[in-house]
């Protein structure tokens, strides 16, 4: 079957290719004389910042719930619109340059990686391609820059064909990305150097602004052992004050940081005004706390991460309102931002009363294609289309995973029981139960595909849209003790704040107590094996992926694991229950989802 080669991240000295000239400058109000109004006249002149954040691949609308954004309307209610698909934003990012002398795209990570087929068979340069036809001038890395490892993001950057698979057409070599990757907090573990530019900077008929970019310190955690070789990952904080500085010394005031870390708002809809008065209002999560500490050289975040829509004003350690922004994920949204700078003291205009304005956007389906990105899109389909059009299953109705907004999803529950049905057998490890972590799974199954009617056919493509990373899965001894330290870990330590609920397989349930806090969330005497309490003592065989069985996402429970058996793939293990428990004429259906009791 083919699928996704990981590369090895194999340890090379890459240049940090620093650019000259880069500085953030508190920002000053203009001095009494009349701004400019934004095409070059006057002491003032704005900036247009467009923005987007976490596309992974999606060069098609994305499917089922994944593919809309919510929607707060008059009365209070809320609506689901369809979005995304890079068509779409292409057509919105070209309309909203209209008429904007100046303008800068940026974008804040996880461009490429836990992409669907179409761009993760090809090790995501059509991706790259496409960010290269939006005039992209800009991103951080993400987390999942870091997937195929270091060499692997280096041709990103750089070009060349893939080491192991070539280059996909005759005469056709990759060319990498025409703008630069930033990774100012990602360092070679033995030069201590950047292992990419840690920042550049923009410039048009004489305006400046620096961009430093930085991905989360806790990539670690949550990307593969092998992505990670020979890299660290220093403080988001303390690496964008330093860079601010060295480009202050060099007269550059006016700098925006570009952050692969993200927050929580408190309402999911991309329209809701997090800067509302009143309880609830605002964002919670690691961005807060990093926009409170960045130093005020700093005038605005463009964050990612989470996923999440929001376009909020936090106070910088100096008391001055700064944007802090993000515009949700998969080319759905996109955030502009209006830059005032300050021809004089060549800074951004920010004070505690005066500060930018930020809007997030919807990419809508209702706008004209992008002709050069369908033309794109259509040559890399073609180039799929024998792997990607494999019919494997059958489903009765849409199937939620990704865009569920409970704990438990009904993809969750079909992705487990496949993978402890493939390796119950005493000679494929003789699992009892699995566990799946939330972040692996990277989308719904929607009856209706994308821009066809709906059939309930699942293809090979839809197949690796949920299950991209072809994590290879493993089964392990655990003592009942150390499975219910593994749940515990859900919901205390890193992820206290913010739970990671596990999906879990037929046979395991438990009570989730939202009103407890940390570790008693799990309510230890209600978990059960096959409706038998867990006993601590017993040993447990446990099947998981690979990323989580190495202590991915902060469960180093798993990592305790003993007897290790290495089985098939987890997308293979998927494809083979959906080959197993679908047809044409009997269909999968959507489960209940009910091995998680919850209690709020």
């Amino acid at each position: 079957m083919l699928r996704r080669l990981t590369s090895t991240a194999a340890v090379l000295a890459v240049s940090t290719g620093l650019t000259a000239g880069l500085t953030v400058g508190t920002a000053a109000a203009a001095t009494g004389q009349e701004p400019g109004h934004g095409h070059g006249h006057g002491r003032t002149v704005d900036v247009q910042l467009l923005s987007f954040n976490d596309l992974h691949g999606n060069l098609e609308p994305p499917q089922g719930s994944s593919g809309t954004v919510s929607e707060t309307q008059a009365d209070g209610s809320k609506k689901a619109i369809p979005a995304g698909g890079v068509e779409y934003l292409a057509t919105a990012l070209r309309t909203a340059r209209k008429g904007h002398e100046y303008s800068v795209t940026a974008a804040a990570g996880d461009m490429i990686g836990a992409s669907p087929l179409m761009s993760g068979l090809f090790h995501d340069e059509p991706t790259v391609e496409a960010l290269n036809k939006l005039k992209l001038d800009v991103t951080s890395v993400g987390n999942h820059e870091f997937d195929e490892g270091r060499t692997e993001l280096t041709r990103m950057q750089r070009g060349g064909c893939h080491p192991k698979d070539g280059c996909y057409e005759k005469g056709r070599t990759y060319k990498g990305a025409d703008f630069p990757y930033l990774a100012a907090n990602v360092t070679d573990a033995k030069t201590g150097r950047p292992i990419l530019k840690p920042y550049t900077i923009w410039q048009h008929k004489g305006v400046k602004i620096g961009f430093i970019g930085v991905t989360t310190k806790d990539t670690p955690n949550v990307v593969t052992a092998e992505g990670v070789k020979g890299l660290k990952f220093a403080d988001e904080v303390e690496t964008i004050n330093k860079y601010a500085k060295e480009l202050d010394r060099q007269g550059v005031k006016s700098i925006v940081a570009l952050i692969h870390e993200g927050g929580m708002p408190a309402s999911g809809a991309y329209n809701y005004d997090c800067d509302t008065p009143g309880a609830g209002a605002g964002i919670s999560g690691p961005i807060t706390d990093i926009a409170k500490k960045v130093t005020p050289k700093v005038d605005a975040l463009v964050t990612g991460h989470t996923h999440q829509a929001y376009a909020c004003t936090v106070p910088d350690p100096s008391g001055a309102p700064r944007t802090v922004t993000s515009a949700a994920s998969f080319g759905r949204l996109y955030t502009d931002t209006t830059l005032k700078y300050d021809r004089a003291t060549k800074d951004i205009v920010r004070t505690r009363t005066t500060h930018l304005r930020a809007t997030n956007h919807v990419v809508n389906r209702e706008q004209p294609k992008a002709p050069d990105m369908t033309r794109l899109i259509d040559h890399w389909k073609n180039l799929a289309a024998p792997v990607a059009n494999k019919p494997v299953g059958y489903i009765s109705a849409d199937i939620n995973g990704r865009g569920s907004d409970q704990y438990e999803t009904p993809l969750g529950d079909i992705i487990t029981d496949a993978q402890v049905e493939a390796l119950a057998p005493a000679d494929k490890g003789g699992a009892q139960i699995a566990f799946m972590n939330p972040g692996g799974l990277r989308s719904d199954l929607a009856y209706k595909a994308s821009g066809q009617e709906g059939d309930g056919v699942v293809t090979y493509g839809e197949a690796f849209t949920v299950q991209p990373f072809t994590n290879m899965m493993q089964t392990v001894d655990l003592t009942g003790a150390q499975v219910l330290a593994a749940l515990q870990q859900q919901v205390s330590g890193p992820n206290e704040a913010q739970p990671k609920i596990l999906q879990i397989s037929r046979g395991l349930t438990y009570t989730l107590d939202l009103t407890k806090k940390g570790a008693d969330r799990i309510v230890a005497s209600s978990v059960k094996v096959d409706g038998t309490a867990l006993d601590p003592a017993k040993t447990y065989r446990v099947a998981a992926n690979e990323f989580l069985m190495g202590g991915g996402d902060g469960f180093p429970a798993f990592k305790e694991g003993r007897n290790k058996k290495i089985g098939p793939s987890d997308l293979d293990v998927f494809i083979q229950y959906l080959q197993a428990h679908s047809t044409k004429d009997k269909p999968l259906s959507p489960p209940k989802a009910e091995r998680i009791t919850v209690l709020k």
